[in-house]
């Protein structure tokens, strides 16, 4: 039995709500049970300079947690003068997740940067924050579009991510963190909306996993993903 009485397949409450930051381009925020986290879309008229001139934009993003977003109070980073590792890895593969799905020279030369401040942590924040980023990106995308700054559409499809993982020998899907913390292995899924894989993070915690468990993780992932991505659309719609 899992601690929140969920079956293997079964997502967390999730919710989606737009427009929730007034001065943003786009904006987010996704619960996935007790994770919540808000998302900002910003756009701006620049790019890095190593993309100057070539004709292409670029979608990148910053990820952090406020100091209570966990049990106990975690010091900022801004606090401790660098970012530590943890928030690097992650901010780095919600930019790779979006751009797999943006056309960067429909874009043109501009930059949107995506925020992702984890306000409440139960596990999860990376694929909560993908999935949710998705959504403050696509409203980005049509605040350009109601202005005439794009031709066509730079979204390509949907970008969603769950966590999958073993738990007492059991495959289940959308890991809160008292089933994280326990877990024999733990995966964090990365896909498109037509169930093309994005990237797939996978680790042994305790017990090295066969490729037949792995298959069942996966298996698990697609049909979270697909949940995801209907829910996705029915925000936007």
């Amino acid at each position: 039995m899992r601690p929140s009485r969920r079956a293997p397949d079964e997502l967390r409450a999730v919710s989606l709500e737009r427009g929730v930051v007034k001065y943003a381009e786009g904006s987010c925020m996704v619960k996935f049970g007790d994770t919540h986290v808000l998302v900002t879309a910003t756009l701006e008229e620049r790019l890095p300079p190593w993309l100057k001139g070539q004709g292409r934009g670029w979608v990148t993003a910053e990820y952090g947690m406020l100091p209570r977003a966990t049990l106990e109070r975690t010091r900022r980073e801004a606090a401790a003068g660098k970012q530590g590792g943890r928030t690097v890895e992650i901010q780095r593969l919600i930019g790779r997740s979006l751009r797999a799905a943006v056309d960067l020279e429909a874009l043109g030369e501009r930059q949107i940067t995506v925020d992702c401040d984890v306000i409440q942590a139960d596990g999860g924040t990376r694929t909560a924050s993908i999935t949710g980023a998705w959504v403050a990106l696509a409203d980005c995308i049509s605040w350009m579009k109601t202005r005439n700054m794009i031709k066509t559409n730079p979204l390509r499809d949907n970008v969603a991510a769950i966590s999958c993982g073993i738990y007492q020998g059991t495959p289940v899907l959308d890991l809160d963190y008292a089933e994280d913390s326990e877990a024999d292995t733990d995966a964090n899924f990365v896909m498109t909306g037509d169930g093309r894989i994005i990237e797939v993070q996978g680790t042994a915690e305790k017990t090295p996993f066969s490729q037949d468990e792995f298959l069942a993780l996966m298996a698990l992932a697609r049909r979270g993903v697909t949940r995801l991505v209907d829910l996705q659309k029915m925000a936007v719609a």
